[in-house]
């Protein structure tokens, strides 16, 4: 037997809020129900999960919005980071995600070393652009120049 149940939350391989969704008697009795990821289908129920559903919606958007003007700041931002160097201009060490986090919060823009995307560290001198994760839809490039520091 299958069972018909509305999601409240988003559930991995099932479905998002609001969805409909048919599922066996067993999966919905031990899991869904009991931890309050679904409930049966009913006219109450239905105008629940819609007025829910318009809230996260309008959470999102906002969120959207704040994570875009954050993409436009770091955009318009540009990194110097001075480091030091040995022989070949080889930098000693090497420039992270955590220390362009800390550039950047020292220019009064609040960023996390976890928003930073890397594929390695960066290694030598010159400019990159870097990508900065906001959201899942909302990614930014920054501007990072490694230079020589002087002594």
């Amino acid at each position: 037997m299958s069972k018909e149940l509305i999601l409240l939350e988003d559930v991995k391989d099932l479905g998002q809020v609001g969805d409909i969704v048919k599922v066996a008697d067993g999966y919905a009795r031990n899991f869904l129900v009991p931890r309050k990821l679904a409930v049966a289908v009913t006219k109450s129920s239905l105008r629940q999960v819609e007025a829910r559903k318009l809230k996260l919606q309008k959470e999102r958007e906002e969120r959207l919005a704040v994570a875009q003007a954050m993409a436009a700041k770091l955009e318009a931002l540009s990194i110097v980071l001075p480091m030091a160097v040995g022989e070949n201009d080889k930098l000693f060490g090497s420039v992270s995600a955590q220390v362009i986090a800390d550039a950047v919060n020292a220019q009064g823009v609040e960023l996390n070393k976890a928003d930073v995307v890397l594929d390695e560290n960066l290694r030598e001198l010159g400019e990159y652009t870097v990508v900065v994760k906001l959201s899942s839809e909302v990614k930014a490039n920054l501007k990072v120049t490694i230079t020589k520091k002087e002594d």
